[in-house]
């Protein structure tokens, strides 16, 4: 974790300079997916004032796949994207395609009554497979694989919750299945493991190259995507929304939030409902046939279930991608996360003197209670953030269903809660209270409880 005079890496100060001058292009974040991302789609700034049916305010998955699924219905978007579609976290995370939210199934019903409950339940445990539909039939090149997730135990307490999981999940007619230490170890090659659920609707992809995918389809079905253009401002406007940008004016009928972890003051309070979490990645070059095949040879995904989760994959050119907390600040190179290359060592002794070429982060947002948050605040007003860590298939599928609420107003069933906006309680001292939940979890982790 950085301290309070810890030096900024120059990714920092442009962001600073970005602040300053709304108008400057910053460069993607130095992660594998920007160097080996397919060609991004032109997305020129807007220049001129513009009167819209809908404008979207941020160009991750959740606001391309709602511009999207409205175009399928005949409603054409206005994306504004203050740099350019996947700069943020959508095109910078894990690449994994998992299922479900963070609580169990019976909690969630607990939290939210059997029927909404319920309906919750069945929609995100089906965001994998409705995310997978939907690069299939846009033909989106992303490298995309449906080989599973791996939910993984280390300690009898995350075993425990894993088993409790499990059994939640079996009950309800869910394609998981319980394995046991023999079988993680040929699962993953390590003996680190005592258990782990396997959800066959699992999988990856290679989330920029999604991501401008995603843009690709959106301008394809008549959707116009703004890059270079932040909203500085939203207000009502008669009975319309007014959008400032650097360079013009957008009038809009209705309007859609979804800026996640880069959430600012643009609407009041909501900046303090999330914490803007940084999740870090390294990388390492590609691994040699033998060292591959020895690691994950059937390809799944894995994340830790712990306190503090560590979250890996082999990518479709060998490379192996591990993820997990890192420090609350920009990072550039794979040193920068050095405990996440000393955990991939550990799980398998193979990868000592192995290349790492790779090391970069991005901000999510993470939510009080972990469920994803909609609201609602204002007439023809749609907020969506929160995605939890599990953002590219949730995100993805969110779309659609915030495209049903736009088209059909307050009266529109989704399957996620619309709620009140919450802050929350002492948000500005949220970086200590990260840097505190994360040393403890290591901690509990170590302990097993």
């Amino acid at each position: 974790m950085e301290s309070a005079d810890a030096p900024r890496h120059p990714h920092h100060l442009l962001l600073v300079r970005y602040l300053m001058t709304p108008t400057t292009r910053l460069p993607l974040p130095p992660s594998l997916y920007a160097d080996t991302a397919v060609e991004a789609t032109p997305t020129p700034p807007l220049t001129s004032d513009k009167s819209v049916p809908v404008a979207i305010i941020g160009g991750g998955f959740t606001g391309l796949s709602t511009a999207l699924h409205l175009a399928e219905q005949g409603v054409l978007a206005t994306v504004l994207e203050a740099q350019e579609p996947g700069w943020g976290a959508s095109g910078n995370n894990g690449g994994q395609t998992n299922p479900g939210l963070k609580h169990d199934p019976d909690q969630i019903e607990q939290d939210f009554g059997a029927d909404l409950g319920r309906r919750m339940i069945e929609f995100s445990y089906g965001t994998t497979n409705f995310t997978h539909d939907l690069i299939r039939r846009y033909q989106i090149p992303c490298e995309a694989r449906q080989n599973g997730t791996l939910r993984a135990a280390y300690n009898e307490a995350s075993a425990a919750a894993i088993e409790t999981t499990a059994k939640q999940c079996i009950r309800r007619g869910m394609p998981v299945k319980r394995l046991n230490a023999a079988e993680m170890r040929a699962m993953t090659g390590s003996d680190r493991y005592l258990c782990a659920m396997l959800d066959a609707r699992g999988g990856d992809l290679h989330p920029l190259s999604y991501a401008r995918g995603l843009a690709r389809a959106a301008i394809g079905a008549g959707v116009a995507v703004h890059g270079e253009t932040p909203a500085l401002s939203l207000r009502r406007d008669g009975g319309r929304w007014r959008i400032e940008t650097p360079r013009a004016v957008v009038h809009a009928d209705k309007v859609l939030l979804a800026t996640n972890g880069f959430t600012d003051d643009l609407w009041p309070a909501l900046r303090r409902t999330i914490v803007p979490v940084f999740s870090s990645i390294a990388a390492t070059a590609p691994l040699s046939e033998e060292v591959a095949s020895s690691i994950m040879p059937g390809r799944p995904v894995l994340y830790e279930s712990g306190h503090i989760t560590v979250y890996y994959r082999i990518d479709q050119h060998n490379r192996l991608l591990m993820g997990g907390r890192g420090p609350m600040r920009w990072i550039s190179k794979p040193t920068d996360v050095a405990y996440l290359i000393r955990y991939a060592e550990r799980l398998w002794p193979q990868l000592k003197g192995v290349s790492w070429t790779h090391g970069w982060n991005s901000r999510l947002a993470i939510t009080a209670d972990h469920y994803p948050h909609v609201h609602a605040p204002a007439e023809n007003l749609l907020i969506s953030l929160g995605c939890n860590g599990r953002g590219v298939a949730l995100s993805t599928a969110m779309g659609a269903q915030l495209a049903r609420r736009l088209i059909g107003g307050a009266n529109a069933e989704i399957d996620m809660p619309v709620t009140g906006i919450k802050p929350i309680p002492m948000h500005a001292f949220w970086r200590v209270g990260v840097t505190t939940a994360v040393l403890t979890g290591r901690v509990r982790d170590k302990l097993g409880v």
